[in-house]
């Protein structure tokens, strides 16, 4: 017989179905849900909304709710409310597909945003009111504190916020996720914050349990379902190229002493590169190593088993299906590796830089000044968001971005004579690296980075026609800072919008 994972004798009266706790949620109301790149989502009364909706479209009666969360969720969340046409509004960062066309076609308001900022500006009021929490837990301990779940995100604040909490106590997650969190409640608003006393990667400085008022719970839904565990694909030879270039540059910075044999507290942004990348430091001669970041990936689980990092603290996990079943089997033994914690402090700036992060994450394209986009495809289409590159790019020791240098079989060039929308200005973007090669930035005026640019990372297709623009840039603009050709710096991607690709 399965041992209830609700201890708290009251709290085991308000145990219902998903669609009774479903049908306390009306028309307009603004619902913060838990989950983070896929993990820690509610997966039963999301679903169980949406078929309210569809029922209360069916009869003619308008339906639709505003989703907060901590980051991406997972497809009976955002999948299932986008497929309804349940979503009025949503932010931060989104990864669902149906919803990303229902954004794209103006069907949906999408407020991207710094992940780090999304608790400050809701408890500054600057978000409107919240009504109603969903968030899913791992328990509920005898004098009703809950153990958190698989992510911890903004759950802190929706649970401190909301007028109401739904939650969902998910069996599937490993009971020895209790005990691995680490839950700040020291934040407070200007003029009264404080410094986080926070000054290793490894520090605990908060509690274990969320805190809530049992009061405000008004159901719990128990459920036993997998979070939305997305294989990785095996590195492939454009993958393993980008992680050797910049293994390369780890161990150039160890030699010329900027970086420790340890490196420095790593983070890493969600991909297949950014996981190769960490599958690279397999075989690098680190140790000790630690990461502070959003999410602990494939990658990094490898790393711990093996004992090459120490420990990684975040707000998330983001694992393969097979990682996933992997940890929750061996949880005991991540136990003291691993903290997650709401990620207004696992984002936090000024934490990042005073740990001196080095910062590794995906772009959509970069210019040839080094400004990055991140998150629009042609300059209008969003792809996903910003989530926390901007946190850590600004503020981290080193700044890395990566991508192929080309995409959609060769037809669209990562490196363009302009981007096309900007998420990071030059200032911010350090080091680029393509699979043609790495580009270090620090120090370098405009002219110079556009000179480093295009010798190592343009793709061999792209590189004369880059060449042939940056060299006419220079004798014909109207400033010789940043040389650039109005009429033609986004030519590229007008090409790609009327012809299907940039050559």
């Amino acid at each position: 017989m399965t041992t209830s994972r609700i201890q708290h004798p009251a709290l085991r009266d308000r145990i219902m179905s998903a669609e009774d706790a479903a049908s306390l949620i009306t028309n307009g109301t603004t619902i913060g849900m838990s989950g983070f790149t896929g993990s820690g989502y509610p997966k039963s009364v999301p679903l169980a909304l949406a078929g309210r909706i569809e029922a209360e479209h069916a009869a003619g009666n308008p339906f639709k709710v505003k989703i907060w969360s901590g980051a991406s969720t997972g497809p009976e969340l955002d999948g299932a409310l986008a497929k309804a046409d349940g979503i009025e509004f949503r932010l931060p960062y989104n990864s669902d597909p149906i919803a990303r066309e229902k954004i794209n076609a103006g069907e949906m308001n999408y407020f991207d945003l710094h992940l780090s900022q999304v608790a400050p500006m809701a408890w500054q009021g600057f978000l409107g009111k919240l009504d109603t929490a969903v968030v899913e837990v791992s328990g509920i301990t005898e004098d009703g504190a809950l153990i958190p779940s698989s992510s911890i995100g903004n759950n802190k604040t929706w649970l401190d916020q909301a007028d109401k909490i739904i939650l969902e106590v998910n069996r599937w997650q490993s009971e020895a996720l209790n005990g691995m969190h680490d839950i700040y409640y020291g934040t407070a608003l200007p003029p009264n914050r404080k410094p986080i006393p926070l000054v290793r990667p490894d520090d605990r400085i908060g509690e274990k349990h969320f805190r809530v008022n049992p009061d405000k719970i008004v159901a719990i839904v128990e459920t036993d379902a997998p979070d939305r565990n997305l294989p990785f694909a095996e590195p492939d030879d454009v993958a393993i190229a980008i992680a050797g270039h910049l293994l390369d540059f780890f161990a150039h910075e160890v030699k010329v002493g900027r970086l420790p044999h340890s490196l420095l507290p790593l983070q890493s942004g969600v991909g297949n590169v950014t996981n190769a990348v960490l599958s690279g430091l397999m075989d690098a001669p680190y140790g000790d190593m630690t990461a502070y970041t959003e999410v602990i990936q494939d990658g990094m689980l490898d790393l711990l088993e093996e004992g090459k990092l120490r420990m990684a603290s975040a707000t998330a996990f983001s694992l393969s299906p097979e990682a996933a079943l992997r940890f929750n089997r061996d949880a005991m033994k991540f136990r003291d590796k691993l903290i997650l914690r709401p990620q207004e402090i696992s984002n936090h700036p000024e934490l990042v830089r005073r740990l001196g992060c080095i910062a590794m994450n995906g772009m959509i394209e970069a210019d040839i000044f080094g400004n990055v986009n991140s998150t629009h495809v042609m300059g209008s289409r969003i792809q996903n968001g910003i989530g926390g590159s901007g946190d850590f790019a600004r503020n981290a020791y080193v700044s890395i971005f990566m991508s192929p240098s080309t995409a959609k079989g060769g037809k669209i060039s990562a490196i363009v004579p302009k981007v096309s929308h900007v998420d990071h200005i030059n200032q911010d973007v350090q080091v680029i690296v393509t699979e043609q090669g790495l580009a270090d930035l620090r120090g370098l005026s405009p002219k110079q980075r556009a000179d480093v640019i295009v010798k190592n990372c343009v793709h061999p297709s792209y590189r004369n026609a880059i060449q042939d623009y940056y060299k006419r840039a220079r004798q014909n603009s109207f400033g010789q800072h940043a040389p650039t050709l109005l009429n033609e710096a986004l030519s590229w991607h007008q090409r790609y919008v009327e012809t299907g690709s940039m050559l």
